[in-house]
């Protein structure tokens, strides 16, 4: 018994070494999805709401026009839209990655996350009510 307990504590360490592991990996190269989290939970927001696919788009901001959302958005929160633009352009447009990514630093980074973590799970509690 006392085996199998270590080995789903170890499990559980094992695993969430392995997920500090590549937050930091994706800290170190400043290759993460934020734009692309909002870009989705929009689009599910107007799936829900209109009941048929998304547009064909990476403009946060006319997501946010379309579902109706932009009326409700801080401006803290739409100034934090604006903020994302750019940094779909790494996966767009690779030649202007350097200099978006300049702008970058860890602390940046850390902010941007945290924001994009916040803005998710309040346009997700949009879409439970």
């Amino acid at each position: 018994m006392i085996k199998m307990e270590y080995d789903k504590v170890s499990y559980w360490i094992d695993i969430a070494d392995y997920d500090l592991k590549t937050a930091k990996a994706m800290l170190d190269t400043k290759r993460f999805m934020c734009h692309q989290v909002i870009e989705k939970i929009l689009k599910g927001l107007f799936v829900s709401q209109k009941n048929e696919g998304p547009p064909y788009t990476h403009n946060l901001a006319y997501l946010t026009e379309l579902t109706g959302l932009n009326e409700e958005l801080s401006d803290e929160q739409r100034a934090f839209i604006r903020e994302l633009r750019p940094l779909n352009i790494e996966s767009c447009y690779p030649k202007d990655k350097d200099r978006v990514m300049q702008a970058l630093d860890n602390e940046k980074c850390l902010q941007i996350y945290s924001e994009t973590k916040e803005l998710s799970e309040w346009i997700q509690m949009k879409l439970r009510n």
